[in-house]
């Protein structure tokens, strides 16, 4: 990391629904019913990421750990992420009502360089026999934001409808560059004759 801040590349400079699920950008009008739940959201208010009181510690050194088997303990989780960094903070996301785990955490390091580290060598690593997303903590660093539940969140699969753009698996790409064949041909009938 040589100078400057990390964040002003690290981390994308804002979330909307209907640019999260198209590949370019382009899109004008939401094509599931999830984004128009997220466009819902978004537009009444119904979601404040700042206001949750159980987001606590600095945004910037927190990852968020998804794809969790819903056995994992906090000790398994801590022990793991530990390799990376010294774990400041640790709260795996439980279920008000059973208690049981809902697959995904928020792991806060005491840097942003271990941070970084856990981000970097993390992601697809193997625990209790489940490959992990690591992922930065975007529900306080990217305005905008609307979380899955709501219909928003990057990643999804085709066969669900549900696909998204923008997060580590599926990351935003340009459109293909296609020439315009017939200034191509003239071209080209140019250069024949």
């Amino acid at each position: 990391m040589s100078g400057g801040n990390i964040n002003s590349v690290f981390y994308a400079g804002s979330y909307h629904p209907i640019q999260a699920g198209s590949i370019d950008g382009t899109d004008i009008h939401p094509h599931d019913n999830a984004i128009c739940r997220a466009l819902l959201c978004s537009s009444a208010g119904l979601y404040d990421p700042v206001g949750d009181p159980k987001a606590i510690g600095d945004p910037h050194c927190t990852v968020f750990v998804g794809r969790l088997s819903h056995f994992t303990s906090e000790d398994t989780l801590r022990k793991a992420m530990s390799k990376y960094g010294r774990v400041k903070n640790l709260r795996l996301v439980r279920d008000i009502v059973t208690g049981a785990s809902r697959g995904y955490a928020f792991v806060e390091y005491e840097t942003e360089r271990e941070m970084r580290c856990a981000y970097e060598d993390a992601h697809h690593s193997i625990i209790d026999d489940h490959q992990i997303l690591v992922d930065y903590n975007r529900q306080q660093l990217m305005p905008g934001w609307i979380p899955r539940r709501l219909g928003g969140g990057l990643g999804g699969k085709k066969e669900s409808g549900q696909l998204r753009f923008g997060g580590r698996e599926r990351p935003f790409r340009a459109p293909l560059y296609v020439p315009n064949f017939g200034v191509l041909r003239f071209v080209i009938k140019i250069f024949i004759k």
